[in-house]
């Protein structure tokens, strides 16, 4: 018995899972970063519509069901992650080209405190809101959906409220998540 516990030990240690990896790694970062990893869903093989609601760092309660008809593109983040700071000058550039145009950005805030979420958007430009998420209430909304497994994460969210797409850590390529918000916008559906 106790040569299969050890057994059983070994081969979780063994463990082949990146994220599992930089958890176990020690290095008091206080995240847990993606890959940049892009995932597409097709129109047919999309789940149900999320529906959340939350309030912004400016006291504005939001919900999912304001947004449907135009796309949403949710950016989980906190002010005190890095790749989440080198990204947000992208992602206010795509917020002004798509601003007016068939998507919306909104910033879900995974840990800081309001006044914190409006530094942060006055440090770096941003002009769009955040809900503050500390209850985990939007990112439960997507369970059993494609999740923001890591901080940051991107999804680019359907006129029907459906997971779209994903970009697991950094959006490094903002060519990239352009094309995934200019597809989900052309979609006539």
């Amino acid at each position: 018995m106790a040569s299969a516990i050890v057994a059983v030990g070994l081969l979780a240690g063994c463990s082949s899972d990146p994220l599992a990896a930089q958890y176990r790694s020690g290095d008091s970062k206080q995240y847990i970063a993606g890959d940049g990893t892009v995932t597409e869903i097709s129109e047919a093989n999309r789940g149900a519509a999320i529906d959340f609601t939350g309030t912004t760092q400016d006291g504005q309660t939001v919900t999912a069901e304001q947004y449907r008809g135009q796309v949403l593109v949710l950016n989980f983040w906190y002010a005190g992650c890095a790749p989440c700071r080198a990204e947000a000058p992208a992602l206010e550039t795509l917020n002004s080209k798509y601003t007016g145009n068939g998507a919306t950005f909104l910033g879900v805030n995974v840990r800081d405190q309001a006044q914190t979420a409006i530094a942060f958007d006055t440090s770096f430009g941003l002009t769009y809101s955040s809900v503050i998420d500390t209850d985990g209430a939007v990112q439960l909304a997507l369970s059993g959906q494609v999740a923001p497994n890591a901080v940051p994460t991107t999804l680019v969210i359907d006129k029907q409220g459906r997971v779209a797409a994903r970009i697991l850590g950094q959006a490094t390529a903002p060519d990239i998540l352009d094309t995934l918000i200019g597809d989900a916008v052309a979609e006539t559906s």
